[in-house]
């Protein structure tokens, strides 16, 4: 009882030292969220009513794209626009830690110590997509700290991994020249969640092939939206592009509030991770159940055996929800469990 209560006050401490802008503290509270500790939900429940103004880029690409160089170009560009940053840098996990290879973080050091910059690499940890299971926290808590623009840069993805587009309201795409069919890298679902593409390395042989390939693709393309993703040039390492890049960046974020699209964009968002968490947190009474179920080992041996159907024992199992939802909602009509 005595731990417990020194780890509240604890976390109290931590939080009122976030709130008065402690770069120290958003390291630690970042730190607890990515772990997964107990603490987690607290942390979340008290910041959640300082976000919502935070403007969330993603800059996705296959490996080898140099999204850690234009990331810390662009960051560096918004700065001078006098716009606060973080910046999510989505390593690949490190087989002996778990933790992220920090290869992002160590390309970007030299803009680590800029005022309004603050950089936080995170392990994938077995997540799929090219963002890590806690980014959606870490980018609240970034907002939630008074950070203008997070940027999240994705560890290489492949053409279905397009999970970075639930996450961002901007999401730039990153090709570049030389690495055999880079089209092919491109289509499917990626090609759809890009709001702008880069052809980085313009400088490299075959670019301007690529360029007019992504050009024509963008053209023949349909969007669900007016907005027609435009295609841009850029060196990163030189800096050329980076300007207009950024330009474009708020350029977008203008065109998606003049016309509401942020709000709904934001709304759906949200309706998604409201569904998430009620389903996390069912997932989580339907194992404590299973868990304390001494039977349940005999149950999977009768199924097992053909002498009694799983679909049976699920109905059963989760018969209270059925209850909870007929006692409060009296046309409740159910979906495919006939609830």
């Amino acid at each position: 009882m005595r731990d417990r209560v020194k780890m509240q006050r604890d976390l109290e401490n931590l939080l009122g030292e976030f709130l008065k802008s402690s770069v120290n503290a958003l390291a630690k509270i970042i730190t607890l969220v990515e772990n997964g500790g107990p603490e987690t939900l607290e942390v979340m429940k008290a910041i959640y009513s300082k976000t919502g103004k935070g403007y969330i880029v993603g800059i996705t690409g296959p490996p080898g794209a140099g999204k850690s160089t234009l990331t810390k170009k662009v960051a560096k560009d918004l700065c001078k626009r006098e716009l606060t940053v973080g910046i999510i840098a989505v390593d690949p996990t490190s087989p002996f830690t778990g933790g992220a290879m920090l290869g992002d973080r160590l390309r970007m050091q030299d803009i680590s110590n800029d005022q309004g910059v603050f950089i936080r690499s995170m392990a994938t940890r077995g997540a799929l997509g090219g963002v890590s299971k806690a980014t959606v926290e870490v980018t609240k808590i970034l907002d939630a700290f008074g950070k203008d623009f997070i940027l999240v840069e994705t560890v290489g993805v492949g053409q279905d991994e397009v999970e970075i587009a639930k996450i961002a309201d901007t999401v730039v795409l990153i090709a570049i020249p030389g690495q055999g069919d880079e089209i092919q890298a491109l289509k499917a679902g990626i090609m759809e969640i890009g709001h702008i593409f880069v052809v980085n390395k313009a400088d490299r042989d075959g670019a301007e092939r690529l360029f007019m390939d992504l050009q024509m693709m963008l053209d023949l393309s349909p969007r669900k939206d007016s907005w027609r993703p435009p295609l841009l040039k850029a060196v990163a390492t030189t800096g050329e592009g980076v300007e207009k890049l950024t330009e474009v960046i708020l350029y977008h974020k203008n065109n998606l509030e003049e016309n509401g699209i942020l709000t709904k964009k934001r709304k759906d968002r949200i309706r998604r991770e409201v569904i998430g968490l009620i389903e996390q947190e069912i997932e989580g009474y339907v194992h404590k159940l299973i868990k304390y179920n001494y039977s349940f080992d005999e149950i999977i041996e009768q199924i097992t055996n053909r002498q009694k159907d799983p679909y049976s024992f699920v109905r059963e199992i989760t018969a209270p929800l059925g209850e909870y939802f007929k006692l409060n909602r009296k046309e409740w009509k159910g979906g495919r469990n006939g609830f």
